[in-house]
């Protein structure tokens, strides 16, 4: 089984992960990446990148018996997607801007030109939500 398969069968991991305080709060890792690349701070670029792996588990487990917020339900879809194969069609292409655009705001960051790190930082941001909002709504239309 692919890592990606293992990850997805966690139970303990995407029952943290589905809190919407996690997947609200690792926007935060945007600009502090950003920024750590910007400023040339290893120490930084660490917390940073810690902060991003950490968060994925640091809130308890979601409650089930209350409505779900719309970001767990995006976790959910991303889940479902990683482990069930869901399809998200034409929307993958999103995805792919949404890396390229991120990569473009890091190769700014690091050529110190914040300006053009900040709009790419918000187009990769938009297109990201744009393309777990779809996945969503395909999840929900699915299930």
């Amino acid at each position: 089984m692919s890592l990606a398969g293992r990850l997805a069968d966690a139970d303990w991991f995407w029952e943290r992960h589905a809190n919407p305080l996690s997947g609200w709060s690792r926007f935060l890792a945007t600009p502090l990446l950003l920024w750590a690349v910007y400023a040339r701070d290893r120490r930084l670029l660490a917390l940073a990148l810690g902060f991003t792996l950490v968060n994925l588990v640091a809130f308890p487990p979601v409650d089930r018996d209350a409505d779900l917020a719309w970001m767990t339900r995006v976790v959910d879809a991303e889940r479902a997607w990683l482990r069930e194969g869901i399809d998200p069609g034409g929307w993958t292409r999103l995805n792919a801007l949404n890396s390229a655009a991120f990569g473009y705001a890091l190769l700014s960051a690091y050529r110190r030109r914040p300006g053009r790190a900040i709009v790419a930082a918000a187009v990769s941001t938009a297109l990201k939500l744009v393309f777990v909002g779809a996945l969503e709504r395909r999840h929900s239309t699915a299930g």
